[in-house]
């Protein structure tokens, strides 16, 4: 995956610690508005509590991740200049991260398809799909605000389930569709998942344990303290680190090299 796409926060502003609303729950201790720092940010634009952000109440942060979306932004959209000592940046900064982060995200799964080889017949149309987002995040702030992002979804959104059709054909279940199903903590401990396509599945607490998700589509499915131990995930497509960052795993669940084990799960 392209470096670029991964955050580098001693790049950025912490736009990430201002620009979103968040709710006081289980994600986050706090309320916080849009377009306002939350206390924990420093002066340096770094999180005060970065290296506790769990046990102080804030696991929403610990697996947001913006797809280089911040470092965009302000050394490539704004020039590097800071929100702070030109004020007024700050409102079209903020709402240019929430254009920016879509468009990143694209790009990622867009990679990421790139290198599935079932998907090779698509090559050139999802290279072609790259480029032209990728020229839409060198927009400056008023052309990137002007976006209509719908339509582009659509667009991005009908190329990449035609990759995940070529990846996911002839598997168990490719015939499989829960696009936006609520399952909810779901008992699918050991069940055969191959092929699914879990698009934007709720899956918040769901019981795992032991499935095989090999060549599942799981772009979007909210795997929030779901139990993903002993569970194989290798071969599964669109899989994020923040989607198992929000997870439940263990040393024995077995991932694809996309992403790495979290550091938070049990090492045994």
């Amino acid at each position: 995956m392209a470096s670029d796409l991964h955050a580098d926060c001693a790049s950025c502003f912490g736009l990430c610690c201002v620009a979103p609303a968040f709710a006081a729950s289980a994600d986050f201790a706090i309320d916080k508005p849009a377009d306002q720092p939350c206390p924990n940010l420093r002066d340096d634009f770094r999180c005060g509590i970065h290296d506790r952000l769990r046990p102080e109440g804030f696991p929403g942060c610990a697996v947001f991740t913006c797809f280089g979306a911040g470092q965009k932004v302000a050394q490539t959209t704004f020039g590097g200049q800071d929100w702070r000592e030109a004020p007024h940046t700050a409102k079209p900064m903020f709402d240019v991260f929430a254009v920016m982060r879509q468009l990143h995200e694209w790009l990622w799964y867009l990679a990421e398809a790139r290198t599935l080889p079932a998907a090779r017949p698509l090559h050139a149309e999802l290279v072609a799909a790259s480029t032209e987002i990728e020229a839409l995040t060198l927009r400056p702030p008023e052309a990137l605000l002007a976006l209509d992002l719908a339509s582009h979804r659509t667009r991005i959104g009908a190329l990449l389930l035609r990759a995940s059709e070529l990846v996911r054909s002839g598997l168990p279940g490719a015939h499989v569709d829960r696009l936006g199903a609520d399952l909810l903590g779901a008992d699918l401990h050991g069940t055969d998942l191959r092929g699914a396509s879990l698009r934007g599945t709720l899956l918040v607490g769901a019981d795992l344990r032991g499935a095989d998700l090999g060549g599942a589509d799981l772009l979007g499915a909210d795997l929030r303290g779901a139990d993903i131990g002993e569970a194989d995930l290798r071969g599964s497509i669109f899989l994020t680190q923040s989607q198992l960052e929000a997870a439940r795993g263990d040393a024995r669940t077995r991932l694809p090299a996309s992403v790495t084990r979290p550091a938070h799960w049990p090492q045994r």
